[in-house]
């Protein structure tokens, strides 16, 4: 750790010796991962800094570059950097020098462009010299000043039509650069400049920068706009753009300043400096990849020898090699499978992809945790393989749909045939809420050990054909002994259900899924959906609390049952759920009391404190959203559109 912090701050302030010395400071441009990762990350490190090694000697000497290394190996590099005409020799090397310390922050993707004000610098995993990638996105970048407004704005959008086609001609005829100005009336003047990469042609130079001059219209009427391609750049502004820079001589027979040889070194420190963050970087993921598999291998070696094996061959004949008409959902991580073995048995075969520390991690959950707990209200594992090119997990299968879409009609996409959804009674929806009550009870004090399940919501309880409940998806499960009384842990789980002090603190115990099943006791009764941001109508949360402070309890029944329900036992229900809800968790019930208040109509039901309110104003709809992995579908699966972007750090 401390040779890490040794590194970064060398690095920092070498950068600074470099834009100190440097009139020209890089723009803070924009970077583009790709989204796909290196199969063998140590190789691939190992080649992209051999290849950034020898794109430093390229842009000393040229200015720019492209190199490829292990073109014969799985993990070959293809790299490409380059300088706009206009900077200076030495301002080149700076501008390298800083995309030589962000670049590396994309690794393990096996590509990435960044681009600056000055320099552009890609590697890839095949070779993209040549013709220009019209496949490969741009991005657009606008300025944040609009132009004023009145009679100009007409002649400046003539001038920029103008000015972008005479930047692409001219750039195409001179050899890929141009900087141009169109001038208009008084303050109607606009700028531009183009760049083709040295790999380009002419014609994919042409194409580029017509891409990138009709792209970069959309600017207007902002002051300035950038369009970043994979072959070109373009820019314009109401401003004069950086002319052509050359390097200072301290004499007429040119003999550099005492700083430019400061600046070489500092380079050279920087590169060298770099290659060892490469090596450290890769030897920390090489780590972290070992430690995965040897859990892996324990995962494995709990498979191998327990009745849960199975062949992936055989998976693949019972659901018709995943034949698209067999998939029920599709999540996260995976999708899942109607799948018939020999015996005729009908399963729901949940297809995992093998690539990340989160797949090692849920799916030793659901085995380990779970390969020896069955109740009736819990999804049978009957097995598994790890074998084949993707994970799979064989479960029971469950012919009914997940209970969200029984309950929540506006938010359903029905089918074509506008099937109408089935509105469930007062005692199906009473016995379905005992059921989870009594699988969560023997999670938390039935099983081997304590088990927290940590999502527990509508659309993760499925229905079999006796609309019997049974507790789904178990990716996200926690295992603790009875000598804890809480586990520390990153917060995981659907906003709207998570307990408070889970939610803030990242304290976990059995009353966060108490929580989480108060919040669906309430949804099932009302036949609305919790969510934080039902500014008009309130959450169901705060509308049963309002109605319970106003002995109006009733009225949050679903009206679609239209009053065929018992009154005074839907009132002790739902106070059932706001006690399970409560702010304090020590102040709500054990999933064992709970099962004691529903199933017991003689229990007197406690007062309960008033629930917790998240404020919907400082939780925006577009939260980034991730989702647990057991996938939706109409008829086995759970629904996935509001999960928190909360999963663990690994």
């Amino acid at each position: 750790m401390y040779r890490q912090h040794l590194v970064s701050l060398l690095i920092f302030f070498s950068v600074m010796v470099f834009l100190s010395l440097s009139e020209a400071a890089p723009f803070n441009g924009s970077a583009i991962c790709g989204l796909s990762r290196a199969a063998n990350v140590s190789v691939f490190i190992k080649n992209f800094v051999a290849d950034m090694e020898a794109l430093a000697d390229l842009v000393g000497s040229n200015g720019w570059g492209d190199h490829a290394v292990g073109q014969t190996s799985p993990s070959p590099v293809y790299g490409l950097v380059q300088c706009f005409d206009y900077l200076s020799h030495m301002d080149c090397l700076l501008c390298f020098a800083e995309c030589r310390t962000r670049l590396p922050k994309c690794l393990p993707a096996t590509s990435a462009r960044l681009f600056l004000d000055g320099c552009f610098l890609r590697y890839d995993n095949y070779s993209f010299y040549g013709e220009f990638e019209d496949r490969v996105s741009d991005k657009r970048i606008c300025g944040e000043i609009e132009m004023e407004g009145g009679e100009k704005l007409g002649e400046l959008s003539s001038n920029l039509v103008k000015v972008t086609e005479l930047a692409t001609t001219t750039a195409v005829q001179t050899g890929g650069f141009a900087m141009v100005e169109n001038k208009g009336g008084l303050g109607n003047s606009l700028y531009a400049m183009a760049q083709c990469w040295k790999s380009l042609d002419i014609k994919g130079c042409r194409q580029c920068l017509t891409n990138a001059g009709r792209d970069i219209k959309r600017c207007f009427p902002r002051t300035e706009g950038r369009v970043l391609n994979a072959g070109c750049f373009m820019r314009y502004s109401t401003g004069k753009l950086p002319e052509a820079i050359q390097d200072n001589q301290d004499d007429e027979h040119g003999t550099p300043k005492v700083g430019i040889i400061v600046a070489v070194v500092t380079l050279v420190t920087i590169v060298t400096l770099l290659s060892i963050c490469g090596a450290c970087v890769g030897y920390r993921r090489v780590a972290k990849k070992r430690k995965e598999f040897k859990r892996l291998g324990k995962l494995t070696s709990v498979v191998n020898y327990s009745s849960l094996n199975c062949k992936y061959e055989t998976l693949e004949r019972a659901t018709n090699y995943f034949d698209v008409s067999r998939k029920l959902g599709q999540g996260g991580s995976g999708s899942v499978y109607k799948g018939t073995l020999s015996d005729g048995t009908v399963v729901a075969v949940k297809r995992l992809f093998f690539n990340t520390t989160q797949w090692v991690e849920e799916f030793f959950n659901e085995v380990n945790l779970l390969s020896g707990v069955e109740h009736r209200n819990l999804v049978k594992l009957l097995g598994c393989s790890i074998e084949g090119p993707e994970s799979l997990l064989i479960y029971e299968y469950v012919p009914n749909k997940s209970l969200d879409h029984m309950l929540f009609v506006p938010t359903l996409n029905l089918r074509a045939d506008k099937e109408k959804p089935q509105l469930l009674s007062w005692q199906e929806r009473l016995l379905i809420i005992v059921g989870v009550a009594e699988g969560l009870a023997f999670l938390h004090s039935g099983a081997n050990q304590r088990i927290i399940h940590r999502d527990i919501k509508s659309s993760n309880i499925l229905l079999d054909e006796n609309l019997n409940p049974k507790i789904a998806d178990f990716g996200l499960v926690r295992g603790f002994s009875a000598d804890k009384t809480h586990l520390s842990t990153g917060i995981a789980g659907t906003l709207g259900y998570m307990a408070p002090e889970y939610l803030v603190r990242g304290q976990l115990t059995d009353k966060a899924d108490v929580y989480s099943f108060g919040v669906l006791i309430l949804e099932i009764i009302c036949g609305r959906k919790n969510t934080v941001y039902a500014k008009e109508t309130g959450s169901v949360l705060s509308t049963v609390w309002k109605n319970y402070r106003s002995n109006t309890l009733t009225e949050s029944v679903d009206p679609r049952l239209k009053g065929n329900f018992p009154k005074q036992r839907a009132q002790d229900v739902l106070q059932i759920g706001l006690l399970c809800t409560q702010a304090l968790a020590s102040l709500r019930p054990s999933m064992y009391e709970v099962v004691n208040m529903l199933t017991s109509e003689d229990n007197t039901i406690p007062a309960p404190e008033q629930p917790p309110f998240l404020n919907a104003s400082v939780l925006e709809p577009d939260t980034p959203t991730l989702t647990s992995d057991f996938p939706s579908s109409s008829s086995q699966a759970t629904s996935r559109e509001s999960a928190v972007d909360a999963r663990e750090p690994r």
